[in-house]
């Protein structure tokens, strides 16, 4: 559906498991040279063992192993997959997450531990993908982004803080080098079934002293649609916003929360 897509060399931070595996999915769907990226080589080698069972085993995938929270290491993952596949022409960013924490239950070492999950994961790699991008006068690059940096809420306020200081970095970034031809946007998922949900739903059920099972019944009540995301649905809108017909999109933040953030 995405020709302009096909041979390009995607990036995938996160690209392992829950939004990032079904980004890199839709992006080799399309006939992308796409590169996952994850801390943890076993759920590398048991994503791209799913992903060429699905594709076939000349599927063009490449999996780095890196900590992108260390600035050194996220480098080092840039020039290993430009080793592979060349210059990185789409960026998406789907890693780490801050670990949700009760209001009660925080410190300093908590709020610094967010920061470096989310928001340092993101900026140490899009920093020196930028700067290349923006010497070629051609990239994309897409930040999945929760939307706990849009709202206040008790139980995700160090990851909430994290994740409003990317909002507003992804669309300052976007209009700093919008003059480079370099396009970046933001897309805000809200609840998302992945494995990563689960660590959400524990932590407020333990908040409001109810089982897991009626606090996951209670934030889907809250959801006008009335469901969850599900990870490819947020993959498509990232593949539409990588693709030529979103040419002239960037500084964007987009909601995916089925309604349930009302906010212009």
């Amino acid at each position: 559906m995405y020709s302009d897509i096909s041979n390009k060399h995607v990036l995938v931070t996160g690209g392992s498991k829950g939004i990032g595996y079904s980004c890199a999915q839709a992006f080799l769907g399309e006939g992308a040279r796409v590169t996952i990226v994850s801390r943890s080589q076993e759920n590398l080698d048991t994503a791209v063992s799913k992903l060429k069972a699905e594709f076939g085993s000349s599927a063009n995938i490449f999996a780095v192993s890196s900590d992108l929270t260390i600035d050194s290491d996220a480098l080092g993952a840039i020039n290993k997959a430009k080793s592979h596949f060349g210059d990185i022409e789409v960026l998406i960013n789907s890693a780490g997450a801050a670990k949700r924490t009760s209001a009660e239950d925080l410190n300093p070492k908590i709020w610094m531990d967010a920061m470096q999950a989310k928001f340092f994961s993101y900026i140490n790699i899009i920093d020196p993908v930028i700067k290349e991008m923006a010497a070629r006068r051609s990239g994309v690059i897409v930040n999945v982004i929760g939307m706990g940096g849009k709202f206040a809420t008790p139980v995700h306020l160090a990851g909430g803080s994290a994740n409003a200081a990317l909002m507003l970095a992804t669309t300052g970034l976007a209009t700093a080098y919008a003059p480079y031809e370099v396009r970046i946007n933001g897309i805000n998922p809200g609840l998302t079934f992945t494995e990563r949900l689960k660590e959400g739903i524990k932590v407020e059920a333990k908040r409001s002293n109810i089982s897991e099972d009626d606090a996951l019944k209670a934030a889907i009540q809250k959801i006008p649609l009335k469901r969850m995301a599900l990870p490819e649905e947020v993959a498509r809108v990232a593949l539409f916003l990588a693709s030529k017909e979103a040419s002239y999109v960037t500084g964007q933040i987009i909601g995916m929360e089925g309604a349930s953030c009302p906010i212009i």
